[in-house]
């Protein structure tokens, strides 16, 4: 248990922190790359990889709360993401009930439409780093400082 807590605080930790570096719209976020033959178990790793990316980023973004108030496109993209990331549940779910999948046509596309997905993440994630990064500064903007006064 120990070693499993450590693994998620790296996860959290590291990719929160990654996210740092991608607060301008120039600087977009990347997901892991991870170039895997289309085979059945190869497919299940690929999702877990993402589910486990996906995790990491609510779990951060939330913080250990149930909901955060957040700026209408982040809401939207984290819904999204919510929505991407029960795909990869289930794709998980699947490759374990049946991890002998052969077909190698099918498989492909499969793959295909995951790099897909994987830029929709992508996509989702900078917005929703860009729409906090905008409102709180908006909020700091909006916060009347005390001019000290000089005599």
């Amino acid at each position: 248990m120990d070693e499993f807590n450590t693994l998620l605080e790296a996860l959290v930790q590291g990719l929160w922190n990654e996210l740092a570096r991608h607060q301008k719209r120039s600087q977009p976020f990347r997901l892991t790359r991870t170039p895997l033959d289309a085979t059945a178990a190869n497919l299940g790793l690929y999702a877990r990889i993402r589910l486990e990316e996906l995790d990491g980023f609510l779990e951060g973004l939330f913080n250990g709360q149930e909901a955060i108030d957040l700026p209408e496109r982040a809401h939207e993209a984290v819904g999204h993401l919510e929505e991407l990331r029960a795909m990869m549940a289930g794709i998980c779910d699947l490759v374990a009930r049946n991890p002998k999948a052969d077909d190698r046509t099918q498989l492909e596309t499969t793959f295909k439409h995951l790099r897909e997905l994987t830029r929709i993440m992508e996509t989702e994630i900078h917005e929703a780093v860009l729409s906090c990064t905008r409102a709180r500064r908006q909020r700091l903007e909006a916060t009347p400082t005390a001019k000290p006064t000089i005599h």
